[in-house]
């Protein structure tokens, strides 16, 4: 069976098509929530304190998460995540619409969203094993983030041809609509039980099981090197979106409408990579390393090119490549990971990853930003350039 075939299958259908709604929603409600603030409050700082405040749950709860998520059903928790953060979305335009609405209110419902959404993404990535075979998890992670891609490509389109149309308060409640339709698609989803050793585990303290997970992860060869990669990845690819307006306008001399045009350029190569992905199959482990370390050389070398352009038309071929060759990285290391994890340990040890991805990420964006400011777009670009190939000598 190859990858696209999973989606004749019933539960993984389920599954796919919730995510594909609920991801466009997560686009709807990141622009439209941080237009609705901005018109709210007038105020740049008001809007970033949105972001902020989605970034604090994850780098301090993921540990705590990961041991609950391993005690508990990780449909049910998916389930009753997506009917809260329906509610919570749903809450803001009904609260406005009522004259009730304050800036503290709006503040704690976007708190409460990012803490439900931080559960999130480690239940689905620990339950694709209980649904999918052990030679289909690369393609099944393939297929996911194509639903990520498809949301951050059309999702903020909708958006704002949505806050235009009928007002940024309108578009959340339609981003709540998307949350509830996954929660339906997992409603009716069907989870193959974890096997009898999985069962058979014995809860101690949370204390232990987090202490466990952090010693599996830290302790066992393959999944201490996919960590270190990951880290690396994170650090020049998270980098490498958060630059791109500041590189496009600066090396470019870049318009907005440019700036739009090479953002698509990203998100259609990584559309195009997971789409290929889902197509091939699995193959053994020293091949999918094989892989990453090709599609992670021609991104380091993709970036090098792209730093020292001054023409758009091919800065965007280059970034087409780059987005289509960093793509390919998180659904061959999540199937991976799944592959190796113990059944009991798969969510301390994906929202460890997590964790650790998160705090890369940041730091790569506050140090490739400050040697953008200090020292030129293109040494920045020249300093991912090294995260991408260092990814790639890793794998």
């Amino acid at each position: 069976m190859t990858g696209w075939q999973l989606l004749k299958t019933r539960d993984f259908s389920l599954l796919f098509w919730g995510q594909m709604t609920s991801q466009i929603g997560d686009s709807l409600n990141r622009v439209a929530l941080l237009w609705f603030v901005y018109q709210l409050t007038g105020s740049a700082m008001k809007m970033v304190m949105i972001g902020l405040l989605q970034t604090i749950p994850p780098l301090l709860l993921s540990p705590l998460i990961g041991v609950y998520l391993d005690r508990a059903n990780k449909k049910t928790v998916m389930v009753w995540v997506d009917i809260a953060r329906s509610v919570l979305v749903l809450l803001i335009p009904l609260l406005y619409a009522f004259d009730q609405l304050t800036l503290e209110r709006l503040y704690a419902a976007d708190f409460l969203l990012a803490i439900v959404s931080t559960i999130f993404g480690p239940a689905l990535s620990a339950s694709v094993p209980q649904l999918v075979s052990r030679d289909q998890l690369t393609a099944a992670n393939a297929l996911l983030q194509t639903t990520t891609n498809t949301g951050l490509l059309i999702g903020p389109l909708i958006s704002g041809v949505g806050i235009a149309l009928i007002g940024s308060q309108n578009v959340l409640y339609v981003d709540a609509v998307t949350f509830f339709i996954s929660a339906l698609c997992l409603i009716f989803m069907r989870m193959r039980p974890l096997d009898a050793n999985a069962r058979e585990h014995v809860r101690t303290t949370w204390t232990q099981e987090l202490l466990a997970g952090i010693r599996f992860v830290y302790l066992e060869q393959t999944v201490l090197v996919l960590m270190v990669a990951a880290a690396l990845y994170s650090l020049a690819a998270s980098a490498f979106a958060f630059m791109l307006p500041v590189f496009a306008e600066q090396n470019l001399s870049a318009g907005a409408l440019e700036v739009g045009a090479l953002w698509s350029a990203l998100g259609a190569g990584m559309l195009a990579t997971s789409t290929w992905l889902a197509s091939l199959a699995q193959g053994d482990l020293h091949g999918r390393f094989t892989l990453i370390f090709r599609s992670m050389a021609v991104g380091g070398l993709a970036m090098c090119g792209l730093s020292m352009l001054t023409a758009p038309l091919v800065a965007g071929a280059l970034i087409l490549m780059i987005g289509g060759s960093t793509a390919l990285f998180m659904p061959i290391v999540w199937g991976v990971l799944q592959e190796v994890t113990p059944a009991p340990l798969l969510g301390r040890v994906f929202t460890t990853f997590s964790t650790g991805s998160m705090a890369s990420a940041m730091a790569g964006m506050a140090v490739f930003g400050w040697a953008a400011d200090t020292m030129g777009p293109h040494v920045s670009l020249l300093g991912i350039r090294f995260g991408l190939l260092c990814t790639a000598c890793i794998a």
